[in-house]
């Protein structure tokens, strides 16, 4: 202190500079369009060739994939969320990245991290598990939450930032996580921010006894992802998820959209309710639902069906709804049998 007066503070100014980012594929034409929807269900049966019993599940997966998100796929060890992850990857002859979350793991394993190269004098960047078009996070609750949280950023603006850079992700890009339920020893709850950018979230489930006998008698003895070949190429992935963004939503299917997630932050059993950006979410599921029945425009139904996997891993409910032994599951569908459905035509 000098003269009574208190030091004066300097803030230092940082500059961020970011790399140039690839333009949005821009939508095909009208002709292309039947075209790419085919390729779409192409990609639904060549993943159903490995994952066996399973086409809701392989549906939603591609599904996700069109509609530019990221799929959270929970269920108890050794029943295909790995397996599916890397079908999905394969069948569309991108890039996998593969980032097995342990306890040990470090945000800059995913992001990456700037190196000090001793021949240029300078630090250069090496990218992090998360530069690939499908990046595979396996059993991403095992991780701790700051690493969890590493994937933020990734998720949401498709980019990494590391030492005041930012470097844009591929195109297109999607993360596939798998996580075991929280019985499960050794794992750590998703953060509420990190659980909100996943698109969707489905639960394999066990197969049925024809379909688990299917698989022993097809893949008993061999890699089920060993005569898997790619049915699509990344360019066409991007042309498709342009044509999603043409499907047609009318403003009563977007005001039943609203309803839905505004029914589960007023309901009693929910302590957490829909963020806005799962509306965006389901909104743009459905179209994409919509792209695969081969419809230009999107129906209340698909809004209902996704619902479910779109809305529930969002949703936290109320210590007493938790008591009376209620699940996201069971609040969902309560809210879909008392919201009102749009007439047709509106």
């Amino acid at each position: 202190m000098r003269d009574g007066r208190p030091p004066t503070c300097r803030l230092q100014e940082v500059s961020v500079t970011t790399t140039p980012r690839r333009e949005p594929a821009a939508p095909p034409g009208p002709d292309q369009s039947e075209e790419l929807v085919v390729a779409a269900q192409r990609l639904v049966d060549n993943i159903g060739t490995v994952i066996v019993g399973k086409t809701d599940v392989v549906r939603t997966a591609v599904v996700v994939l069109l509609a530019g998100g990221h799929l959270l796929l929970e269920d108890v060890p050794g029943v295909g969320k790995t397996m599916l992850s890397k079908a999905l990857a394969r069948s569309i002859d991108g890039s996998m990245r593969r980032i097995q979350f342990t306890p040990d793991l470090l945000p800059s394993d995913v992001t990456g991290t700037s190196v000090w190269d001793p021949a240029t004098r300078t630090f250069e960047f090496r990218e992090g598990a998360v530069f690939g078009n499908v990046v595979v996070g396996d059993e991403i609750n095992r991780a701790s939450p700051k690493t969890q949280s590493a994937l933020l950023e990734c998720m949401e603006e498709r980019q990494v930032t590391v030492d005041g850079t930012s470097y844009p992700l591929q195109d297109p890009f999607m993360v596939v996580a798998t996580q075991n339920p929280l019985e499960m020893e050794g794992t750590y709850p998703l953060p509420e921010a990190q659980r909100d950018r996943f698109m969707a979230r489905v639960a394999m489930g066990y197969p049925s006894a024809e379909a688990e006998a299917a698989m022993l008698r097809e893949h008993g003895g061999s890699d089920p992802l060993a005569d898997l070949l790619p049915v699509t190429d990344v360019k066409q992935v991007a042309d498709l998820v342009a044509t999603v963004r043409t499907i047609y939503v009318a403003p009563a299917v977007e005001e039943y959209a609203v309803a839905i997630a505004t029914a589960t932050r007023t309901s009693a059993r929910v302590r957490l309710g829909a963020s806005p950006r799962a509306t965006l979410h389901l909104v743009r599921a459905a179209r994409a639902r919509a792209a695969l029945e081969r419809r230009p425009y999107v129906l209340p139904d698909d809004v209902a069906t996704l619902a479910p996997s779109v809305l529930t891993h969002r949703l936290l409910l109320s210590p007493d709804a938790v008591v009376a032994g209620w699940q996201a599951h069971d609040v969902v569908r309560e809210i879909l049998a008392e919201v009102r459905v749009p007439e047709p035509g509106r």
